[in-house]
């Protein structure tokens, strides 16, 4: 029998190792995603009931889009589709918004106007047209560009014919299904305390763990950490602060306030009409255009960006904030009432310094 050479038995032997490990890895992420709708450790019962109700496609009409639809996991629970405007249950039927991340949101206070700064912080959506998540939790059921059902009545009835029907009665009474509005209560409660979870909000990025002293950050991440600071420079932190919130006992990256960021209309937009954000809800024209600070926690995964998803590529969205009023570069705020130029517009920043920032923003990613 001829021998093999062993050399080639140490590179063919480690070919299929690469290979075992390399389908290995693709079956733990395979399993970590579809494990995600199906964990249910770390939850309470109620949590657990939102949950199912978060991931179940037969709460719209027609059936076949959930909440999680739109707000996956895997994409720090933002539109995984990555584009400007989501598409409803209904084919061929978008939203007017970029849908925002709803990862973090139960941080946000009630809405409240700040004398001192001259400016509301709180709030829900991001206009801040509601102030509690079982507010904001009604508003895709029964919007007619979201889940499009037509009455509580209706989301109540698919609930009650769920295959959780049964948990959902041992949790609020046997016969919460017979008062519809006491049923729909139950409901929105359910999903907001679900949102409230560490599954949603689990504080679990490479920056989290370089805070607790788990983690190095390289040199170009704490390049951009230093830049994000820089209060004369990048300026990022004036809106999005990087340190541990003394409430919280972590960094939240935002300060909940809202900004006319002289953003663009998108010409992808489904109406050519202006969008006035907090302006239309406070009825107040003077802030016109203004939205709410986002949280950057897991922005580099939750393109596109800004209300109206103008922008789908990071680099982009900090290049804007760098040479927004330099001539020529972009085209005319959609809203010109308080552009913010105080903190961005033209801050001079290198193309260096824009991808420095960047791989600092990546950092906030969950699940490092």
């Amino acid at each position: 029998m001829n021998k093999l050479n062993p050399l080639l038995i140490v590179v063919v032997t480690s070919v299929f190792a690469l290979l075992a490990l390399s389908q290995c890895s693709k079956r733990d992420n395979e399993t970590t995603t579809y494990d995600f709708e199906h964990n249910l450790a770390d939850l309470n019962q109620v949590q657990i009931i939102g949950k199912k109700i978060f991931f179940d496609k037969n709460l719209s009409s027609p059936a076949g889009q959930s909440c999680a639809s739109c707000h996956n996991p895997a994409t720090g629970f933002s539109d995984p589709a990555l584009k400007p405007f989501s598409e409803g249950a209904v084919a061929g039927r978008f939203g007017n918004r970029n849908a925002p991340p709803l990862g973090y949101l139960s941080f946000s206070p009630v809405r409240y106007f700040d004398n001192v700064d001259s400016t509301f912080v709180g709030g829900l959506f991001l206009d801040g047209r509601v102030n509690s998540l079982k507010e904001q939790v009604r508003f895709p059921l029964l919007n007619h560009l979201e889940m499009n059902n037509g009455s509580i009545s209706e989301v109540v009835t698919k609930v009650s014919q769920a295959n959780y029907a049964t948990l959902f009665k041992n949790t609020f009474g046997k016969n919460i299904f017979d008062d519809t509005t006491a049923a729909f209560d139950a409901i929105s409660k359910a999903v907001a305390e679900f949102e409230r979870s560490e599954q949603v909000s689990p504080f679990s990025s490479k920056y989290d763990a370089y805070l607790d002293g788990e983690a190095s950050l390289t040199p170009q991440e704490l390049r951009g950490l230093q830049l994000f600071n820089d209060t004369a420079k990048g300026k990022c932190a004036n809106c999005h602060p990087s340190d541990a919130d003394n409430d919280f006992g972590a960094a939240l990256f935002t300060d909940f306030t809202y900004d006319n960021i002289g953003l663009p209309h998108n010409p992808n937009a489904t109406t050519s009409q202006s969008d006035w954000g907090l302006g239309a809800i406070v009825n107040n024209p003077s802030m016109n255009g203004q939205f709410k600070v986002p949280s950057l926690r897991n922005v580099a995964v939750s393109a596109p960006y800004f209300h109206n998803g103008y922008f789908d590529n990071l680099n982009d969205a900090v290049r804007f904030y760098s040479e927004r009023d330099v001539p020529g570069k972009f085209p005319a705020p959609e809203a010109s009432q308080n552009v913010n130029k105080d903190e961005l517009g033209d801050l001079h920043l290198t193309p260096q310094e824009i991808d420095d920032i960047v791989a600092f923003l990546k950092t906030l990613t969950d699940g490092y």
